[in-house]
């Protein structure tokens, strides 16, 4: 028995998974009242930027569907670095005041154009709040990390060969075990 995956199946799954990631910001933050610190916002962002490109993939095709894959992933990589320096060096922070996530997300207006979603409220320690005896940084990094490989595994299953479904969509097949 084969398994047959669609990568662009795969790209709207990475998609999903990115805006519920924001999603549950949100609702964290309006119906738990736990505010986001300036660590937290850009993650919303990173999610964002995740989700976009690979939408962009998933109903493109060919060599745009590669390079939105490849550029998720670096996007993705971006929010583990941005999820780890919350988690190892904002949470000691007393203030996060200029730091490097609150000048980007400043720098990119995003505090003016959405400020329901883009307008930190607190401190990395502030903001540090466990699930399930996990901090959410961690939770964040670890999503990350999960949307980087799949992202870079679609990126390179949309380079070699594929079968041809009966739409015209390029599979991946694979073994079941």
């Amino acid at each position: 028995m084969r398994l047959e995956i669609r990568l662009p199946r795969v790209l709207a799954a990475v998609a999903a998974l990115a805006l519920g990631a924001v999603g549950a910001a949100v609702v964290a933050q309006y119906a738990f009242d736990m505010q986001p610190c300036p660590w937290c916002v850009l993650q919303r962002f990173i999610y964002l930027v995740v989700a976009a490109l690979a939408l962009a993939g998933a109903l493109a095709g060919g060599a745009v569907r590669r390079v939105a894959a490849g550029l998720g992933a670096l996007a993705a990589l971006s929010g583990i670095a941005a999820a780890a320096w919350q988690q190892f060096v904002g949470v000691s922070e007393n203030s996060c005041d200029l730091s490097l996530a609150e000048r980007i997300t400043t720098g990119l207006h995003l505090d003016r154009l959405l400020p329901q979603l883009f307008i930190a409220y607190a401190s990395c320690a502030d903001a540090a709040v466990d699930l399930l005896h996990v901090p959410f940084a961690v939770w964040s990094g670890l999503l990350f990390g999960l949307l980087a490989m799949l992202l870079l595994w679609v990126a390179r299953a949309a380079m070699a060969p594929a079968g041809q479904d009966r739409d015209g969509e390029r599979t991946h097949r694979k073994a079941a075990p």
